[in-house]
């Protein structure tokens, strides 16, 4: 396989903090590469140096191969608020829009020979045929409104805008961060059968374990400032990281041990030291190195009360509510129970935030009630964050709300140990909130809505901007939780951990509740779908097998004998038949299995459609041969 990228000797440091020190690492044609570290220990500080957009501290050298094109989807993509949808896409196609335009001012100009130039150019770039893929791009990604102006498009809309530039561009090597950060689950199972299909290379940082588990072949972990390549995908690579720690501790246990022979050899009389050899004193000292480093993780540490919860929740009773002519809500009837689990599931822009926002009385319903228990403490973990003042420090974001913690023992601790076990060292607590990173602002918002002791959680779109093992560490919270939960997630592993049951808005304001996880919640939806395809198959058939019906002859009461030509056409539909038959049963229960991408299912339907028109065909004109 051709190389790449080549990346040597690399490092980037942030005042005293390194991120990672003189790395360097290779990637090659087909490689589908996921980058996993803590948040604020340098994802996306790499991702910015391959981009072009920062630089290694000291040196080192970014090589990617010539002639291929690379493609880059940063967390966030600065987009032209006052440009249509469809002109803003279609600018950035770079070279091709270029060529476009050439045309265009050609044929306006009419100079004949620069026409020639530019058609030769259009029909090199395939330029003709770009408007038709820049609709059908953003179609397939339900941006649909090509007039909108961007500064409308809601935040999951600008990613998937941001994601169309990015496939347009028909890269050899894709980078990306963050890519399912506001985007729904449909979408993030579109992108994700785009990838698995894509001959493309790729690079990305992603928190999500299915995205990552079923796309990348390789990973790549920061720790401590070094880079470790692990292949096989995301369960594989906690295996292989377990057993890259234990063979490193064992490696550190042998250097104390022999370190402890080594410090009383340097310990000896001073007049013996003189003859020490040079080399053995230089050897000592690495061996110190060696043997203080420590592999203690630090992780968070979620350890806060939930306050007592009575037998009245939140009562909704036929509760409405509309954005203009838009039904958001239809007579939506509800009675939240004890320790209940709901996991939120719907397209963007289908109100789940406006039914949070009900819930929690930031909305007053236009129709209905809702009724709130006088023991109800909700945490409202909002999907835009942290609210705070420019200049504000940590420390005073959490002393806004208390000095001290309810602990889950009873007990109470200081906001300052509780920021610690938050991953905020005494020596961030003076930070500015704003210069924190996006992961850091999310672990600081978290822990101010838990600090309440709230029994009625509600978390919007909680799995944003964390790194994988910060959502480790808050599942195994939630799933431990003495409350109410509801979650916004398009995260479906942290779906499938947490809640019990889903509420599916559909349009119109319809919610049905599903009992089970996402991923049931799923197959059921693909035997739905293949059913349907089914029943749509068979439905076209019938139509075709009554129109050929009505053309077929009808047979006349003389009866003849076979001709040999007849005969052998007989003896061959008589096997065939059994063939097509037993093609058709294999393929439906194929259909069946809910195990079929949607491009598949699709394809697998019009197959059985055209084998019951056959056997429909084949089955009439045995039947004449058979009454001859």
């Amino acid at each position: 396989m051709a190389s790449f990228l080549q990346v040597e000797n690399i490092s980037k440091s942030y005042g005293d903090k390194v991120l990672f020190e003189h790395i360097s690492f290779n990637i090659n044609e087909g490689d589908k590469i996921a980058l996993i570290a803590p948040n604020g220990t340098g994802k996306s500080s790499l991702l910015k140096i391959l981009a072009g957009l920062d630089s290694s501290d000291r040196g080192g050298e970014v090589k990617f191969m010539k002639d291929i094109k690379v493609a880059f989807l940063d967390q966030t993509t600065a987009l032209n608020p006052e440009n249509r949808l469809f002109d803003e896409v279609y600018s950035r196609l770079g070279k091709t829009y270029d060529i476009i335009r050439r045309y265009e001012q050609a044929i306006a100009e009419g100079n004949e020979r620069e026409i020639e130039r530019a058609i030769a150019a259009m029909d090199a770039a395939d330029g003709w045929s770009a408007e038709q893929r820049i609709k059908q791009v953003l179609t397939s990604l339900k941006l649909t409104d090509l007039n909108q102006k961007m500064g409308e498009l809601s935040g999951g809309e600008a990613k998937r805008a941001a994601i169309a530039l990015m496939m347009l561009q028909d890269a050899d090597f894709l980078v990306m961060d963050e890519p399912t950060n506001h985007l729904d689950i449909d979408i993030i199972e579109y992108l994700e059968g785009y990838l698995q299909k894509s001959r493309c290379t790729l690079l990305m940082v992603t928190h999500d374990r299915y995205f990552l588990d079923r796309i990348c072949n390789t990973i790549f972990e920061l720790d401590r400032g070094e880079l470790f390549a692990y292949r096989g995908n995301y369960s594989e690579f906690l295996e292989k990281r377990e057993e890259r720690y234990t063979n490193m501790q064992a490696n550190i246990d042998k250097a104390r041990n022999l370190l402890r022979r080594e410090l009383e050899w340097m310990r000896s009389t001073p007049q013996a030291r003189t003859g020490k050899a040079r080399y053995r004193i230089n050897a000592f000292y690495d061996l110190k190195d060696k043997a203080a480093v420590s592999l203690a993780r630090r992780d968070v540490s979620i350890d806060v009360a939930t306050s007592r919860l009575g037998g009245k929740i939140i009562d909704c009773e036929d509760v409405t509510h509309r954005f203009g002519e838009r039904t958001i809500l239809d007579r939506f009837s509800y009675k939240f129970s004890r320790y209940e689990r709901v996991g939120i599931v719907g397209r963007n822009g289908a109100g789940k935030s406006t039914f949070l926002n009900l819930l929690t009385g930031y909305l007053q319903p236009m129709e209905g009630k809702i009724e709130r228990g006088e023991t109800l403490r909700i945490g409202y973990y909002r999907q835009k964050g942290i609210d705070f003042k420019p200049g504000q420090r940590v420390i005073d974001i959490v002393r806004e709300i208390a000095e001290t913690v309810e602990a889950a023992d009873g007990h109470h601790v200081s906001v300052t140990t509780m920021l610690n076990q938050f991953l905020f060292p005494p020596e961030s607590h003076s930070k500015h909130v704003e210069i924190l990173s996006g992961g850091e602002q999310r672990r600081l918002y978290l822990l101010t809505v838990l600090m309440r002791n709230p029994n009625f959680l509600i978390l919007d779109e909680p799995t944003n901007d964390l790194d994988i093992i910060t959502l480790n560490i808050l599942e195994e919270y939630l799933m431990q939780f003495k409350g109410c939960l509801i979650i916004v997630s398009h995260d479906r592993c942290f779906l499938d951990k947490t809640v019990d049951h889903l509420f599916i808005f559909r349009e119109g304001g319809n919610v049905k509740d599903f009992v089970g996880q996402y991923s049931e919640y799923r197959e059921y939806i693909r035997e739905e779908e293949a059913r349907e395809a089914k029943l749509a198959a068979e439905k076209a058939a019938k139509a075709q097998r009554s129109a050929a019906l009505a053309v077929v002859p009808k047979a006349t009461v003389t009866r003849r004998k076979l001709s040999y030509k007849e005969q052998r056409e007989l003896e061959q539909l008589e096997q065939e038949i059994p063939q097509l038959e037993s093609e058709k049963a294999s393929l439906e229960e194929t259909l069946s299995s809910g195990t079929l991408s949607h491009e598949k299912l699709m394809e697998t339907s019009a197959r059985i459609a055209s084998l019951i028109e056959e056997l429909e065909m084949k089955e009439m004109r045995w039947l004449e041969l058979s009454e001859v």
